[in-house]
C-alpha cells in the first residue's frame, strides 16, 4: 500500500479469506480468491498453472466499513484494474506459500 499523501509505502502479508485492518488508516482489505496463473477466456477465470507465471488477487477494499473497491489486483500489471482512490494506492506485490513464515 503506498499512503499517496504522506510519501510512504507499506507492504502487508493479508491472508486468504480473512479481513485485515490496515494499520494507521481506517481500510480493510480481503483477498477473496489467489490464482498464481490467471486466464481469462470469456467470463471463465481460472489458473492455467500452479506456477507463478500471471499472479492475481480478487480482493475487497473497504473504508470506514463502506466498499471502495473490488476486483482482481495482478503482480505483473499492476495498473489493469488499479485502485482509484485519492489517497491510498494497492498493489499485489509477492505471493507468501502456506507454512512460510
Amino acid at each position: 500500500m503506498i499512503d499517496k499523501t504522506r510519501g510512504k509505502e507499506g507492504i502487508f502479508s493479508v491472508p486468504l479469506g480473512a479481513p485485515y485492518v490496515i494499520p494507521s488508516s481506517s481500510l480493510t482489505i480481503t483477498v477473496e480468491a489467489f490464482l498464481p496463473a490467471f486466464t481469462m477466456e470469456g467470463t471463465t477465470i481460472t489458473t492455467s498453472s500452479n506456477e507463478p507465471e500471471n499472479p492475481a488477487a480478487k480482493v475487497k477494499i473497504f473504508e470506514n466499513g463502506s466498499p471502495v473497491f473490488q476486483g482482481w489486483l495482478f503482480s505483473k500489471f499492476p495498473n489493469t484494474h488499479a485502485v482509484t482512490h485519492p489517497k491510498y494506492g494497492f498493489s499485489l506485490i509477492g505471493v507468501v506459500p502456506v507454512g512460510s513464515k
